[in-house]
């Protein structure tokens, strides 16, 4: 199961020294993590939205995150928040960088952006398409152009849009959005508060590397980010590459106080010990 497919195509205060009972891997979770967990809800397609609330609820998890409408309302009224809500079914390849597409993504967040402001939800995720032949200085412009009336709504509305930086190398092929550079260019090209990137963390170590000095270098640009291991997107424990405590004690360190998106896929026959073992590496 892949992203891809799985999508409806569509902190912080520093941290205190884990406790022993984290350390040996056998807290009840009752520790209180410095960072603001997360889930992404298509790493765990084959598990209902209910039983998923009481992992969360378990594991001090408050968020469940890249849901629609009718499961979000779920989440919400448990208790649990929605740190990123999906945005337009067009999905990952057809983006912002299509000027045909302009019209249908400006109605399509028309109607998202002000349902989930009265929800109560914050941020809505973004896409910018993939390259089709387009050169990245014609898309960056092309996206600026389309993305501007979507910001200007979330604006009014106090909600985030954030364009989620993929990796093209391995998963999406032709994406646009592939190098944290060009995210930034947008960023600074919109000009607006209400339009930040989604770093994922597994994407740009496979795409540029360099992960923690970039962290450290566009923080500023950056509004969400998504953990996964590399290579795989399995657990992001010792068998990956990926140094995940230094990673996020290097995120806590430039003051982000919003979410961490656990989006990893269980490769463990207990997807459940596979979410624990994630939640005290990155507590």
């Amino acid at each position: 199961m892949n992203r891809r497919n799985a999508l409806k195509l569509a902190v912080v205060s520093p941290t205190l020294a884990l406790s022993d009972k984290i350390r040996s891997n056998k807290s009840s979770m009752d520790v209180r993590n410095s960072m603001k967990h997360s889930i992404s809800r298509w790493c765990y397609g084959a598990t209902d939205i209910h039983t998923l609330i009481k992992w969360c609820k378990e594991l001090g998890i408050s968020s469940i995150e890249l849901l629609d409408k009718e499961e979000y309302e779920i989440v919400l009224d448990a208790g649990l928040d929605c740190a990123v809500v999906n945005g337009s079914k067009l999905g990952i390849t057809k983006g912002f960088n299509d000027p045909s597409l302009h019209a249908q993504l400006l109605n399509d967040y028309s109607v998202l952006i002000p349902e989930i402001a009265k929800a109560g939800l914050k941020t809505i995720i973004t896409f910018s398409g993939n390259r089709n032949g387009m050169s990245d200085e014609e898309g960056l412009a092309n996206c600026v152009k389309g993305l501007k009336p979507v910001v200007r709504l979330a604006e009014e509305h106090g909600i985030m849009v954030i364009m989620e930086l993929l990796n093209s190398y391995v998963d999406h092929a032709d994406y646009m959005c592939d190098h944290t550079e060009w995210g930034v260019d947008l960023v600074d090209a919109l000009e607006s508060d209400h339009f930040r990137l989604l770093y994922d963390i597994y994407h740009m170590q496979i795409m540029e590397g360099n992960v923690v000095n970039n962290i450290k270098k566009y923080s500023d640009y950056i509004a969400h980010y998504h953990t996964g291991g590399v290579p795989g997107r399995n657990e992001i424990n010792e068998n990956q590459e990926l140094n995940y405590p230094f990673i996020i004690k290097s995120i806590i360190e430039t003051g982000y106080d919003g979410f961490l998106g656990q989006e990893f896929v269980p490769s463990k026959e207990n997807a459940f010990d596979s979410l624990k073992e994630a939640i005290q590496i990155c507590s």
